[in-house]
């Protein structure tokens, strides 16, 4: 395929991610970037529309295309049922032109060179063209909320009233919420500034420092934002740095930093702390860093395994622990629909498992009377208020401070912040003391 970027088509490099994500168990995160290098900046936002339509309804697509194949595709030919899926949902959900939808599927056939693909392709999407009106998209549990069986079954476990409100808002697309650097502003100042660049804004009430926009921009737009006086972060984990009561010239660990966020919202809330950004990843540090940079703001950024101190911890004990700890993300799957695909049921009891062991090993890193911040973005109780009841009965210098608030639910340890609650992302925190 050619180089020049006018030739590139749009269509083809997002079955090339879906491959990438649903063949190879790639993260949207890798695998854009690698995709779309030679993709005119102008055909992007298709891209992303078609790669995240799939992923978010994935469940209902194949719901519907079962009815149609009459026999299973071989493995390798799941770049057919690619196609096909991305046909499906630029007809129901896109109303895209049918012939238009039908003629880029048969020619996409070609570019992954299965000609004999053709003729099956066409023939499906018309027969589902034709009988468009009579679709049942609610046929199962799976197909009615898109998401794996597995996942439903646990979220109804954990969460029997609200199982329903929180898959529905899961597929839901999130909004883009801010984090005013109130060294530099305030809400009340920043938001007159946003409408004079056409832009608008509401405030969470229980996160002093969020604006949700009510429509996504370009951050270049933001009036601040090369300056640092905005950053893009949602309103759940905007909470962390007021929770952990940062007070000055405090040393702080920030475990498993990347992507950096919550590190520069506490340098922000408190420019005195002495932060330690701990990440086993080099190249989300880096991103870190450039964050911090844009911010005016500087943490000493450490590429390690969180769960081996004795690899990196320079021996003084710290006053503030922030563990991000790694986690399942369910609560954020209105952003990273790719979540649902590359998640699997066995995953959760590894990453509390990991979860456990991440604690134990920093504890000791925690000078009495410092506090440690447990937090994910999970929804699961097992990486969440189980853990914390574990860690809390296995660890006798452990004392859990209650977070007495207005969002979010209480929980035996912590509180809880299903997904879509004020807007924000599911979020689990849980304020912990040692004695």
């Amino acid at each position: 395929m050619s180089e020049n970027n006018s030739k590139v088509d749009g269509r083809f490099i997002a079955i090339k991610i879906l491959s990438r994500v649903m063949q190879k168990g790639e993260s949207l995160n890798t695998a854009i970037p690698k995709e779309i290098k030679n993709l005119d900046e102008r055909d992007r936002p298709l891209v992303q529309a078609l790669v995240y339509g799939v992923l978010r309804w994935r469940w209902q697509l194949d719901s519907i295309l079962k009815k149609y194949i009459k026999k299973p595709l071989r493995s390798k030919d799941q770049d057919v049922h690619i196609i096909l899926m991305l046909g499906v949902f630029q007809l129901l959900w896109m109303r895209t032109p049918d012939y238009a939808v039908v003629d880029a599927a048969v020619k996409s056939s070609l570019k992954i060179k299965k000609k004999w693909a053709k003729g099956f392709i066409n023939a499906i999407l018309r027969q589902i063209t034709r009988e468009r009106e009579e679709i049942n998209y609610k046929e199962t549990e799976e197909a009615e909320f898109s998401h794996p069986q597995w996942l439903i079954d646990s979220i109804k476990n954990d969460w029997p009233d609200d199982w329903q409100t929180i898959l529905t808002q899961a597929n839901e697309e999130a909004p883009m919420t801010l984090r005013i650097d109130t060294q530099q502003t305030t809400l009340a100042d920043y938001m007159p500034q946003l409408n004079e660049v056409e832009l608008d804004g509401q405030v969470i009430e229980s996160v002093p420092t969020a604006l949700v926009l009510e429509q996504a921009s370009d951050v270049f737009r933001l009036p601040g934002f090369e300056e640092g006086k905005v950053s893009v972060q949602d309103g759940a984990a905007q909470l962390a740095a007021h929770l952990i009561q940062l007070q000055p010239e405090q040393k702080v660990l920030d475990a498993c930093a990347a992507p950096g966020g919550k590190t520069a919202h506490m340098l922000q809330t408190e420019p005195s702390i002495k932060v330690d950004a701990v990440d086993i990843s080099e190249s989300r540090l880096e991103r870190v860093e450039e964050n911090l940079q844009r911010l005016n703001v500087e943490a000493n950024l450490i590429t390690s395994d969180i769960s081996q101190p004795d690899e990196w911890w320079h021996g003084e004990q710290y006053d503030r622990i922030l563990l991000d700890a790694p986690c399942s993300a369910t609560g954020v799957i209105r952003r990273h629909p790719d979540i649902k695909s590359l998640r699997w049921d066995t995953d959760i009891a590894d990453l509390a498992a990991t979860q456990h062991d991440i604690l134990d090993a920093i504890w000791p890193l925690l000078k009495p009377g410092g506090l440690m911040l447990y937090a994910t973005c999970s929804i699961l109780k097992a990486e969440n208020e189980e853990q914390m009841l574990s860690f809390l009965q296995r660890t006798d210098n452990a004392e859990e401070i209650k977070i007495t608030a207005d969002w979010g639910r209480e929980q035996k340890v912590g509180r809880q912040i299903l997904t879509g609650d004020e807007q924000m992302d599911g979020f689990y925190y849980a304020l912990i003391k040692k004695v």
